[in-house]
């Protein structure tokens, strides 16, 4: 079941492990091995949570990859059936 409009995980970097630790950008970045750019795109919800991210935050906040890579499937998905109407698919039956 999905969550009605689940947050970006950029949200949740911010509001749940950043800003309790007194962590700026830049030194989450340099933490993390990534450009401030990079994390400011993932903070303000212009880029997504790679695999590669995930593994990046699982070791840095002591969580799991896939409680990342979870929050960012259901923030597209949830997206996505928001526009569900719009596709243009045709349902395929036995013949």
């Amino acid at each position: 079941m999905l969550m009605h409009n689940p947050p970006h995980p950029g949200e949740i970097i911010k509001e749940l492990c950043l800003e309790p630790l007194g962590i700026s950008v830049t030194d989450a970045a340099v933490a993390l091995g990534i450009s401030r750019k990079t994390l400011s795109a993932i903070l303000n919800g212009r880029a997504g949570i790679s695999p590669e991210m995930a593994v990046r935050l699982s070791i840095a906040f002591d969580t799991s990859a896939e409680s990342w890579l979870n929050q960012q499937s259901q923030y597209q998905l949830w997206h996505a059936e928001q526009h569900r109407g719009e596709l243009q698919v045709k349902k395929l039956v036995a013949a």
